[in-house]
């Protein structure tokens, strides 16, 4: 699933990212060279970090 449409952030990314060490959105993206630009994605990616996080 795209999270991020600005970007083509998949969900697979943000939760990789996540396991990685990112604990907000903006970190996530940094992982990627990418930063949020709209922000409409930005409520479902810290949703998407915070379940990947709980999990580990």
């Amino acid at each position: 699933m795209v999270v991020c449409v600005c970007n083509a952030i998949r969900e697979k990314d943000v939760r990789e990212a996540a396991r990685n060490g990112a604990d907000t959105p903006c970190s996530a993206y940094a992982q990627y060279g990418r930063r949020p630009k709209c922000g409409q994605c930005v409520s479902f990616a810290r949703t998407i970090i915070a379940a990947e996080r709980a999990s580990a």
